[in-house]
């Protein structure tokens, strides 16, 4: 079996483990033409030039001739079956030009912590996940092209990197001892540096609620490689009163459902209940849902993002108190105990909205008009609600609305990794509580 089989083989058994895995996208490949000045692979009798001072590993698929080549002080070409290069002479391709040489570009610009540059295996259409778990997470199966070259920063070295398992050149790392060997050797050096660390070994989530993606302490390195094209800063809202979900770099215009939960929940059947029987109704939506740190404190809960996508504003809104009305209704038997939601202000301008999952401009977001429901899910009969309660007395129940006022700050920073500038935003909010137990009893 073939680097490919094997990758593919492995995949299929995480999916089957129900592990989530992240998969490296960019490649140093020779003939990849996003690694070209020029940006595209230097034609028949270019003048090719690679950073003297850069190391580097670079698959060549094909033949090549060229006028000159500059190499690179420490590197490897790794040739495929007929690949090579020839000399060739200046102006042999009519459409090659006499232009400046083709430069290779800086085969360190790729970092671990850049959101753009993974892919996961899990994802589902109308999923997407917020920035920091882009990322791989401590319980991911990390997997890198296996016929492929490719070159990784671990980045400034404050906190290794841990993942679950680590696949690289047709092995698989789960243990640090034999990880660490490999990231010594020639072959490691080559595709992996920077002071930071990698490590494995923490096993895949047991948790069927969820388990918290452990990226929280570098996410500030995340949003940073993220805004780097954007000079660092988040690009301005689409909609009033911006929210902004834990583990997400800039504002998302849509709401965000917070669940909490009994042992008896499970995050990936209430995932694929949210994609069978409510995106499907809301096209212009994506929904991330993920374990997440509750603030303030160490507990946790489960975050549901709703992002508008589409050029019709307000679905957020309405699938999430959809929601709230799916956890009254069914939220015993889903294993939620309480169920709270927070609403965006309708878009500005056109109405429009950046998806979520671009690597440019992201939809600037919300966080003031709030609506909650406080869900109670007790294990009283009707028999002990009239017991304890005269039948005369009426048992409807609402509180008043009331303002409260919130703010959402910018994401937190340590003194090491480069500024991520972003727009935080207070506002006012509106917010409301229904208790579903005090319905009007039957006779």
């Amino acid at each position: 079996m073939g680097a490919l089989g094997r990758a593919l083989l492995w995949l299929q058994l995480c999916a089957l483990a129900r592990a989530a895995y992240k998969l490296w996208v960019p490649t140093t490949d020779f003939e990849a033409a996003a690694n070209w000045s020029q940006n595209r692979t230097p034609c028949a009798g270019a003048v090719v030039q690679f950073p003297a001072d850069k190391a580097v590993s670079v698959v060549v698929r094909a033949s090549h001739g060229f006028s000159d080549m500059l190499l690179p002080r420490d590197g490897e070409f790794v040739l495929a079956s007929g690949a090579g290069f020839g000399a060739a002479d200046a102006g042999r391709d009519p459409d090659c030009g006499a232009g400046a040489p083709a430069l290779f570009l800086d085969p360190d610009r790729f970092s671990w912590h850049d959101p753009r540059l993974w892919r996961s295996g899990d994802a589902a259409r109308g999923l997407f996940s917020v920035d920091a778990e882009r990322v791989p997470c401590r319980h991911d199966d990390v997997v890198f092209p296996p016929d492929a070259s490719f070159r990784v920063g671990l980045g400034p070295g404050a906190r290794p990197a841990r993942v679950r398992s680590v696949q690289v050149l047709g092995q698989t790392f789960t243990r640090d001892e034999d990880l660490a060997a490999f990231l010594a050797s020639r072959a490691g050096r080559l595709r992996f540096h920077g002071p930071g660390a990698l490590r494995v070994g923490p096993g895949a989530c047991a948790d069927p609620s969820g388990c918290v993606c452990g990226d929280a302490e570098v996410q500030p390195w995340i949003c940073a490689a993220l805004l780097q094209p954007l000079g660092g800063r988040c690009p301005p809202a689409a909609c009033p009163d911006a929210l902004r979900p834990e583990g997400q770099c800039c504002d998302l215009c849509g709401a965000i459902v917070s669940l909490t939960h009994g042992p008896t929940f499970d995050i990936e059947r209430y995932r694929a209940r949210l994609l069978r029987a409510f995106l499907p109704q809301y096209p212009g939506l994506q929904a991330a849902v993920s374990k997440v740190r509750r603030r303030p404190g160490p507990h946790t809960e489960v975050q549901v993002v709703l992002a508008e996508t589409g050029p019709q504003p307000g679905g957020a809104g309405r699938l999430a108190r959809a929601l709230l009305a799916d956890v009254a209704e069914h939220g015993e038997a889903l294993g939620v105990l309480s169920a709270t939601a927070r609403e965006s202000g309708a878009p500005v301008g056109d109405g429009s909205a950046a998806g979520p999952l671009g690597s440019g401009s992201r939809a600037g977001l919300a966080g003031g008009v709030a609506a909650g429901l406080l869900l109670l899910l007790l294990a009283w009969t009707k028999r002990e609600r009239l017991v304890a309660t005269p039948v005369e007395a009426p048992l409807g129940f609402s509180n008043p609305v009331f303002d409260v006022a919130g703010s959402v700050g910018p994401v937190p920073r340590t003194p090491q990794p480069p500024p991520a500038q972003q727009a935080g935003s207070s506002s006012t909010s509106r917010s409301y509580f229904v208790n579903p137990l005090f319905a009007e009893a039957e006779a």
